[in-house]
């Protein structure tokens, strides 16, 4: 007995799913903003955000700085505009997404990086000044970013990402002598979870990166110290330290469309150290 003839469906019109899983990485026509986006890994992630067709706006409190990274930016095609800003004054960052928005007309994502280290001393030792020193930038700074970068986004109605620049340090791994930055960097963990709950009705994304050990000027003391090395480095992969480059690819996935269904993650890239 022969079968009935089978009818083949249409093919269904639009990009295949691998060309769609690679559009969906393109950020042409995108405006991503990075705190401390003047060196380090800020620099890291407004290269690699403008290598994938972002134009770029940086905040950072160095002018001379400032002005070498938008021409490194720059060098990848995009608009880049840097503006002076410092994240913990909360008249400074308003004014800095007004010029920013008004340059643009828009901000996609925005990327909290700004940080500073502290002294490092004993905690016994540590003053009340030396501590709200370092919580001004690593918190209060990161929420006066997200805050003013929600209105902007929940304003226009569009959704976006917010990306808090976190760190391994306080929420994985304790480390003497830090205790004001781990505790900045812990405390940023509630503050992506709280508002990826609250901002997600409004189509916004909010996420955090957990560096681990990264080669830059903050951290060059400590990665040069020879006990320190030869402790660490057999934990890590490739037995070497990272480089701002290796956030690139984390931040564009943020960024992008392709995370479109991520929120309220703490995604560690550490070389695998906290698994050793």
């Amino acid at each position: 007995m022969s079968r009935p003839a089978t009818t083949a469906r249409p093919a269904e019109a639009g990009p295949s799913p691998d060309a769609a899983a690679v559009a969906s990485f393109d950020l042409r026509g995108r405006v991503s903003l990075v705190t401390g986006g003047n060196g380090g890994i800020g620099l890291g992630i407004a290269e690699a955000l403008a290598a994938a067709g972002a134009d770029v706006v940086i905040l950072g409190t160095n002018e001379r700085k400032n002005a070498a990274a938008e021409q490194a930016v720059a060098a990848h095609g995009g608009k880049v505009l840097a503006l002076r800003c410092d994240v913990g004054d909360e008249a400074q960052v308003i004014d800095a997404f007004e010029q920013a928005v008004g340059a643009f007309g828009r901000i996609d994502s925005c990327f909290a990086n700004a940080g500073i280290g502290g002294e490092p001393m004993r905690f016994t030792d540590l003053t009340l000044d030396q501590w709200h020193h370092v919580l001004r930038i690593n918190l209060d700074g990161v929420f006066l970013t997200f805050r003013t970068a929600a209105r902007h986004l929940v304003a226009a109605g569009a959704g976006g990402s917010l990306v808090a620049v976190s760190s391994i340090i306080g929420n994985h791994r304790g480390f003497a002598r830090t205790q004001a930055y781990g505790t900045a960097k812990a405390a940023l963990s509630g503050l992506v979870r709280s508002c990826a709950v609250e901002l997600g009705r409004d189509g916004i994304r909010v996420n955090a990166i957990l560096p681990g050990y990264i080669r830059t000027a903050l951290a060059d003391d400590l990665l040069d110290d020879e006990r320190f090395a030869a402790r660490s480095l057999p934990r890590l992969l490739g037995r070497r330290w990272g480089t701002p480059a290796d956030l690139g690819g984390i931040a564009v996935y943020l960024a992008s469309e392709a995370s479109r269904y991520q929120t309220g993650e703490q995604i560690v890239v550490d070389g695998g150290y906290i698994l050793s």
